[in-house]
């Protein structure tokens, strides 16, 4: 009998340190602060995330930021988190915060990603395959290299070869737009089969119904093959435990954020069209919120559930 009462109070004394580490978990946890830097499948992962947020009962705001901004709001701890930092292209933005431990990075949430320089089928089929080939056609093109928002990694990258006058892009000229801006450029280009160099990534379901090729010579740079991975307020998975766990979970594929950015591309709104994408494959929600609870320490995959309707 001493036995098992030393057993049942030890079960008691556990249950109540658990309840208490869960309630000691900061005020400021239940409002994750995290950011939108306008790309197509950012907002495809913040839609896929903010509907699990909502049903775990977080109540997470995000803010629409430019990449340098998002990066500082990290390090002043403005901002929990960002999920979409490109790697090796934004490598030589990031390693200065990483260096001085004010950003901490998770490991990757979404592999075999692309990243580069492009011209459609047609243009590398007259030559243009190569940085080198650029130069030599530069009046085909216009003299114009299209990139996305002031202050991408692409961009930089881009008028860092323009400047060097060894590269093969010397007196190009870099147009610099939102995705949206860039992608109507290069669709009305390619749609009168003129010449166009921009910039293009997978996923991307437009860009993934256009018949482009990745040039080559830019390999050292940070383009190519890509992974994505989250960026967090120095010290948060720590702080708090519950949205670290979830965080660390979340991993995504080509084919799922494809899926819900053509939704969006078509005009849903990035909640509306994950929230679809949700329901046609609850199974994801699985190994996303495995040890993962509400807010309040409840059944966090069945609270998920039952907020989407399933």
């Amino acid at each position: 009998m001493k036995l098992r009462a030393l057993l049942v109070a030890t079960a008691a004394i556990s249950a109540l340190s658990a309840s208490a580490a869960f309630a000691a978990e900061p005020e400021s946890c239940k409002e994750p602060h995290f950011a939108d830097v306008g790309w197509t499948d950012n907002t495809a992962q913040n839609g896929l995330l903010k509907n699990v947020l909502d049903g775990l009962g977080y109540k997470a705001k995000i803010d629409n930021l430019a990449l340098p901004l998002i990066l500082e709001a990290l390090k002043a701890k403005q901002l929990d988190f960002f999920l979409d930092n490109w790697m090796p292209s934004n490598a030589a933005n990031v390693q200065p915060y990483l260096d001085e431990k004010s950003i901490d990075s998770l490991e990757p949430n979404l592999m075999g990603a692309g990243y580069g320089p492009v011209v459609p089928d047609y243009v590398a089929a007259a030559g243009v395959k190569d940085i080198k080939d650029l130069g030599a056609n530069k009046d085909k093109f216009d003299g114009k290299f299209y990139g996305i928002e002031p202050g991408n990694d692409g961009n930089k990258i881009i008028q860092a070869k323009i400047d060097d006058a060894n590269s093969g892009m010397a007196g190009f000229e870099l147009v610099e737009s939102s995705e949206q801006g860039m992608l109507s450029q290069a669709e009305k280009a390619i749609a009168a089969q003129e010449w166009v160099a921009f910039l293009g990534w997978a996923p991307h379901p437009v860009m993934g119904r256009m018949k482009l090729v990745y040039l080559t010579g830019f390999e050292k740079d940070g383009f190519g093959d890509a992974k994505i991975n989250a960026l967090t307020r120095p010290g948060y998975v720590a702080d708090c435990p519950n949205m670290g766990k979830l965080l660390t979970n979340l991993k995504f594929d080509l084919a799922q954020e494809s899926a819900v950015m053509d939704d969006i591309t078509k005009g849903e709104e990035g909640q509306a069209a994950a929230a679809k994408w949700l329901k046609a494959n609850p199974g994801v929600l699985d190994a996303w919120l495995a040890g993962v609870t509400t807010v309040d320490g409840g059944d966090g995959l069945a609270a998920v559930k039952k907020s989407l309707g399933l």
